[in-house]
């Protein structure tokens, strides 16, 4: 017997019923009308691309240069993954390395063009391998060029490689060097009454500085300048080779400056030319005309003979191989560390273990790269991620580590156990320290007329951040941090060969490039990935192999969605996929507050390094 009256039973059953009417309108209008673009896209689609001898190849990156993308839903794809302009997309460092390196051995390639101009962050070290690449791209006797209307510190970096550079004659070339600015809070925190509780061990473990001061300190400060100073040296080095000039022309002082630009009669473009910063001056009209001179023109007549970097990929890929043969397998641990499981872009102690352990356990793999892209983060979740390189190790499978743009702190934890370490000369790694901090309220409340009181049978149950900590409970927090750093210092004394005093003089937190690392002794040699997996298929005697990537695969439901999603890309309206500055700076923030609720440590034990954003 039902427990309603029959009138509420009516009732919502009428109000289900509708419910569900409309949901089902709604659920087939939006299905419906994602059949109708579908349609339209393959009745529409284009022909089939091909590649015309005497070619040129549009290198067009766009967004952020990568080791590993991040997990993007199918519907977030369709608006902001798939256009080659779009600023916040993602592209895998190995592609951009693979298309270089195949159009150099096309007979139909027969020029490069860097489109730059939506390329929002890369690194000196991942830019430094794709110059590498442009390198050897140009001792085939093909040219590269680079053509923008504006060029910022990033974009002429991978420009300074073109054997022509080209400006817009309304444009200029912004080179400011490096710097290091930052917020600090103590003050505000002392007016809202919020009292911050940190624990750290490291001279110059940093991270917790904005919480604790108003400005940065003098141990900050002298290793900051340091770090810039080794950074921007190896920037203005390579930029300085392959334009033929001094480092010191690139960034100048203010009158120097003024003195170049009153030269030029005031015109940035001029003097950017007058410089030797770039080599001619050109309209968009007058590029294009050039480009038809070089390559001719294409079926339309409109534009040169082209292809772009997205359409070379998809036709040049190599297909999968089914005859499994010895191996090198490769594990990308790209963003920060957290516990558990974690999804493409972030560091998950759970799901980066199961990628070593079934390295481990797939006998046709021999030997494993891990390629490490992070500043750190929980320190069980570092520790749980080196147990399986350890047990790589006893399984007879020698690990190499390549470190990216950084491997610091929990990046660098992960890295210390490994048979052979290669970092680029621009890495930023060790950052070799510990910290624990949160905040508690009471006064905050208490200033509100909010007042905590109660029992608890320990010290402990009482804990929360709405009372003050006592003197013996921070105590004893402090000895965990204090455990955790000679952890970390002996974990490196252990695997480098060294003495715990000798890793103290260089840990307390400090960052360092990897060429100082190698003096230092963190890393065995300066090198990318190439020389990474030469070496262990040196260690695993291996002759001949292949390489696999470890990762978590798609379903082949995920696939098939996100190929009907990127082949429909095209036919969305412009204003869906574009956001307001507003939109764009809530994600800013949400993502950094996601990020940070996610640090989840069991101890509160933090292996971070926040100084790694050049």
């Amino acid at each position: 017997m039902s427990a309603k009256p029959p009138f509420l039973n009516r009732l919502f059953k009428l109000l289900w019923n509708t419910v569900n009417t409309i949901r089902k309108i709604i659920v087939n209008l939006f299905f419906f009308g994602f059949l109708a673009i579908i349609i339209v896209a393959i009745a529409t689609s284009d022909e089939e691309i091909t590649i015309e001898n005497q070619t040129a190849l549009v290198l067009d990156l766009s967004g952020h240069i990568v080791d590993q993308k991040r997990y993007v839903d199918p519907f977030e794809a369709i608006l902001s993954q798939n256009s080659q302009d779009n600023p916040d997309a993602e592209i895998l460092l190995s592609d951009v390395l693979y298309v270089i390196e195949n159009a150099a051995q096309d007979t139909r390639i027969n020029a490069l063009i860097l489109n730059l101009s939506n390329l929002r962050s890369a690194g000196i070290s991942k830019m430094t391998a794709i110059g590498d690449a442009l390198n050897m791209f140009k001792q085939t006797g093909k040219q590269v060029i680079a053509m923008e209307n504006s060029y910022n510190q990033n974009q002429y970096f991978l420009a300074s490689y073109a054997d022509q550079i080209y400006l817009n004659n309304q444009g200029m070339v912004s080179l400011d060097g490096l710097s290091r600015y930052r917020l600090f809070y103590k003050s505000a925190l002392e007016k809202l009454k919020i009292n911050t509780h940190v624990f750290r061990v490291g001279t110059f473990k940093s991270a917790v500085e904005p919480f604790i001061r108003d400005d940065m300190s003098e141990e900050d400060k002298a290793a900051s300048n340091q770090l810039l100073a080794d950074l921007w040296q190896s920037y203005s080095t390579i930029v300085a080779d392959n334009r033929s000039i001094q480092p010191n022309q690139l960034v100048l002082d203010t009158d120097t400056y003024l003195a170049e630009l009153n030269k030029a009669d005031g015109d940035s473009a001029k003097m950017a030319m007058n410089l030797n910063w770039v080599d001619e001056l050109l309209s968009a009209e007058q590029f294009r005309l050039a480009m038809i001179d070089l390559v001719g023109q294409d079926k339309d007549g409109k534009s040169f003979k082209k292809i772009h970097f997205a359409d070379y990929l998809a036709l040049s890929a190599p297909l999968p191989t089914f005859v499994e043969t010895e191996t090198i397998g490769i594990v990308v641990a790209k963003g920060n560390i957290l516990n558990g499981t974690q999804p493409a872009g972030q560091i998950g102690g759970e799901t980066t273990s199961e990628y070593l352990r079934r390295a481990r356990l797939n006998d046709n793999i021999k030997a494993v790269v891990l390629r490490v892209d992070s500043p750190g983060g929980s320190a069980f979740a570092s520790e749980q991620i080196r147990q399986e390189v350890l047990a790589l190790k006893e399984a007879g499978k020698p690990v190499v580590v390549s470190m990216g743009s950084l491997a610091a702190s929990g990046g660098y934890w992960i890295s210390a156990s490994a048979n052979h370490i290669y970092a680029t000369p621009t890495t930023l790694t060790g950052s070799i320290g510990i910290f624990g901090m949160f905040a508690t309220f009471e006064d905050a409340l208490t200033h509100l007329g909010i007042n905590s009181d109660g029992v608890a049978t320990s010290d402990w149950a009482g804990l929360s951040v709405t009372r003050s900590l006592s003197p013996n409970v921070k105590a004893v927090i402090q000895r965990h941090i204090e455990r955790g750093y000679h952890e970390f210092i002996s974990l490196v004394a252990t695997e480098r060969g060294m003495t715990l005093e000798q890793v103290d003089s260089i840990a307390q937190g400090r960052v360092w490039t990897g060429s100082r690392a190698l003096e230092l002794g963190l890393v065995d040699e300066l090198g990318d990935m190439d020389e990474a997996i030469s070496k262990a298929a040196e260690l695993a005697n291996l002759d001949k192999f292949d390489t696999k990537i470890i990762e978590q695969e798609l379903s082949t439901e995920q696939l098939f969605i996100q190929q009907m999603m990127g082949a429909t890309a095209a036919y969305i309206p412009t204003s869906i996929k574009q956001s307001t500055i507003l939109e764009q700076m809530l994600s800013q923030w949400s993502s950094v507050i996601e990020d940070l609720s996610k640090f989840d440590d069991p101890k509160g034990m933090y292996l971070y390094c926040e100084r790694c954003d050049f």
